[in-house]
């Protein structure tokens, strides 16, 4: 079988920065190829590079056994390339329509007129977009510019699409949508795709993965032969001592994190029987806990991964461990929304938002780009008054208090807020003075800063020159200068990799449960809603669910049972065979075929004979309970609330 994709030793550089080390990679016809890591880490230099629009410094790239060095040679593959950059709809125009959007690039690509209306009305049913064919591309919402971003790249059915983080921003509606359809046309039409993405639960979506960190792959392979690559466990430990048993844990283990009512402990390079010997020699000292052991997932492979180059950066609780949770009413009412409107012209971008935050509480509000999380934010953070409803924020009304609310609270923004020139003690001195800390008081609370944020050896760093996972950790310090009880966070991990996503979760979790701080924060990764006590899903401006992430997992298990996952050998013809059968939510992830059921040992059976009649081989099952993805859909789909046009008026669409 020859290759659609060989990079052989491949070196792309940046004036003196490498972005591309040496990679080597191959991708077989027929393969959904993914390149997994953080922003920065030179996903979509290696993508554009493959696509022909970048050269690079050394090394060997044949596409479709073409070899590609020079401009000329890469002229010769685009006409069978699909390439869609990263961005919500960057590939679009925003003053055409959907309509006007599919023709020009079809016109750009020669598709004659009558194969382009055909596959055009066929791409658009597919991506549920035909009755909105008239509307504008820039009052899309996030999800909706995806699929027409897809459309216009795979309009003039191209062999090789190279993906560069389609699913970043869209609901999980879209994004399940997304992956359904790719599959199809991969199924279909013999297409072959390469796809970037932060976020590592979609890792197991992939038929073969490589996870990038700083222009260098750590490990390439399938998603479950990485896994079995590493040994490594988890454990949730539940304890009525919380703090107490972190203490204990952290003695032995170096990666002990508070994971919303849990303890989640990983142990790498250790036996299961060790590493349970282990937690109950140290558990024995923590009065009334107990524990569940499972398998590692692929972001904490990641993080095993990245230890070796990150030894100074253990993740371990930011304060003190030994602090008791006792310092704070934890009835304390800091945040609450009553019916929480707000339009602009006849769009009502918030209707009826209602839900409440303690002291020491972290709240989840999650939803795609345009569910009006931003602008809940903005009415709650005294930014713009409510069109109806009321709320307070440490007791401060929304309607009469909005300067109060802004010197009470804490906030970090989407966009990094930070002074690029200047250094990381300057930065923290300006905030500072903007917070209107009292001198004798300021040094101090910038010590405090540098310590939570391990950056004291980096006082005189200029900010602009810091890894993004520092950077952040300094924004959080600025914005918890002057001592809020109330911390607003829109967005903060965007980009970071999985160890600084861990360590900063580990401060907010800190913060919370040993300072008493109330904290609302947004995020796109489903992953990290498990650290929040309470979480609100967001679509169209409303609240469709809320509760604890346990709560809501549990609603959806009653409803619709657990998730049979199956590992076949032809995981396409299990898939239509399971459809034709009546199996309606069946659906693809990476080589396993997932299905929702009540009775899972009936069905089980029922499915397992269904496919050895048909030669499919069955490699492994696995019984798992619903995702917090799963969730959001489920909810989605109950409250028959669709991915709409985004009518918001530009300025209005991010805080």
């Amino acid at each position: 079988m020859s290759l659609i994709i060989e990079v052989n030793k491949l070196c792309k550089c940046y004036k003196n920065i490498e972005a591309i080390k040496s990679v080597s990679l191959s991708i077989k016809p027929g393969e959904i190829y993914g390149l997994i890591g953080p922003d920065g880490s030179g996903k979509s230099s290696l993508m554009k590079v493959i696509a022909g629009v970048l050269s690079y410094k050394s090394g060997q790239l044949n596409v479709f056994g073409q070899r590609v060095d020079s401009e000329a040679s890469a002229e010769i593959i685009k006409a069978k390339i699909g390439f869609m950059p990263q961005g919500l709809g960057l590939n679009l125009y925003p003053e055409l329509s959907i309509d006007e959007n599919i023709n020009f690039f079809a016109d750009l690509r020669d598709v004659p007129l009558a194969e382009r209306e055909e596959r055009k009305a066929l791409l658009m049913t597919m991506m549920q977009l035909t009755d909105f064919r008239h509307r504008a591309m820039k009052n899309l919402s996030g999800g909706m510019k995806q699929k027409l971003g897809l459309i216009c790249t795979l309009i003039h059915k191209p062999e090789l699409v190279i993906l560069d983080e389609p699913t970043t921003g869209v609901d999980p509606v879209s994004r399940r949508d997304f992956w359904q359809i790719l599959s199809y046309m991969v199924r279909h039409e013999k297409m072959t795709a390469l796809v970037s993405t932060s976020y590592m639960d979609e890792a197991e979506r992939f038929h073969t993965l490589s996870l990038f960190y700083q222009g260098k792959i750590l490990a390439q392979g399938e998603p479950d032969q990485i896994l079995d690559s590493i040994q490594g466990w988890v454990a949730l430990v539940h304890s009525q001592a919380l703090f107490v048993c972190v203490q204990a844990l952290s003695t032995q283990f170096t990666q002990v994190n508070i994971f919303g009512k849990a303890i989640r402990v990983v142990a790498y390079d250790i036996s299961r029987e060790d590493f349970e010997h282990q937690l109950k020699s140290i558990l024995a000292r923590c009065p009334k806990s107990h524990y569940q052991i499972e398998s590692i997932d692929l972001e904490d492979a990641f993080i095993g991964l990245l230890r070796p180059k990150n030894k100074d950066q253990t993740v371990k609780p930011a304060l003190d461990a030994t602090k008791p949770n006792s310092i704070f009413d934890t009835n304390t009412l800091m945040i609450e929304a009553q019916n929480l409107t707000r339009q602009f012209g006849t769009f009502t971008a918030v209707d009826q938002v209602s839900f409440s935050v303690q002291s020491g509480q972290i709240f989840g509000l999650l939803g795609a780009n345009g569910a009006g999380k931003s602008t809940v934010i903005k009415m709650l953070t005294g930014l713009l008054k409510p069109s109806k409803g009321k709320g307070q924020v440490s007791g401060a009304d929304l309607n009469s208090s909005g300067q109060k609310i802004k010197e009470n609270i804490g906030y970090m923004s989407q966009s990094f807020s930070l002074y690029a020139d200047l250094t990381v003690v300057e930065n923290l001195k300006l905030y500072g003075q903007i917070y209107a800390v009292p001198k004798k008081k300021l040094a101090k609370r910038i010590q405090w800063a540098l310590q939570m944020g391990t950056l004291e050896q980096e006082t005189h760093t200029l900010v602009g020159s810091l890894p993004m996972g520092l950077r952040q950790r300094l924004a959080l310090g600025c914005a918890l200068l002057h001592e809020p009880k109330v911390l607003f966070l829109d967005e903060p991990t965007s980009g970071i990799d999985p160890i600084g996503r861990q360590q900063f979760w580990t401060i907010l979790v800190t913060l919370a449960k040993q300072s008493g701080v109330a904290i609302l924060i947004t995020t796109h990764y489903m992953s990290e809603a498990e650290h929040c006590d309470q979480l609100a899903l967001m679509q169209a401006g409303k609240v469709i669910a809320q509760g604890s992430p346990t709560n809501l997992r549990q609603q959806v298990s009653d409803a619709l049972g657990d998730v049979i996952s199956m590992k076949v050998n032809q995981p396409y013809a299990a898939l239509e065979l399971l459809k034709k059968a009546h199996y309606d939510k069946a659906f693809l992830f990476g080589k396993r075929v997932h299905l929702f059921s009540s009775q899972v040992a009936q069905t089980q059976k029922k499915v397992l004979a269904l496919l050895h009649q048909q030669a499919i081989e069955v490699l492994d099952v696995q019984h798992l309970p619903p995702t917090l993805e799963d969730v959001f859909v489920h909810f989605l789909e109950s409250n028959k609330i669709q991915p709409t046009a985004n009518l918001k008026p530009k300025e209005s669409s991010s805080l």
